[in-house]
């Protein structure tokens, strides 16, 4: 389930978009302290994003914080997989056929039909 440098162009994480919910102040201290954990912030876009390669214990609570988050705070939570960025140095998920063609098919949102992609 983890890659090597070389199985790197075969691999994916799954990426999690986090938009907090409006709060009151201790709600939403507290919403924020539990994306903190899990979480880094992106001050241009005002979300929160954390990248999952593996589903063992870090990777399950993990899931599991963004899950409250989302239960208790009403936190949106947007899960999509996305190819390894090359900053990335944890594990990584290898890539199956269906999976290769979601992510390609994603890479190419906004060409038009019918249009080659350039290299």
């Amino acid at each position: 389930m983890t890659s090597s440098p070389n199985s790197r162009d075969s691999a994916w994480v799954l990426e999690a978009t986090v938009r907090t919910a409006p709060a009151a102040d201790p709600q939403w201290r507290e919403q924020l302290d539990k994306l903190r954990t899990i979480a880094t912030y992106d001050p241009e876009t005002q979300t929160w994003h954390a990248r999952l390669g593996a589903l063992d214990l870090a990777g399950v609570q993990m899931l599991q914080t963004l899950l409250d988050a989302a239960r208790v705070h009403g936190t949106e939570v947007y899960l999509a997989p996305v190819a390894v960025p090359a900053y990335w140095g944890g594990p990584a998920f290898t890539r199956d056929p269906e999976l290769a063609a979601l992510l390609e098919a994603q890479a190419d949102r906004g060409r038009p039909l019918g249009q080659l992609r350039l290299a």
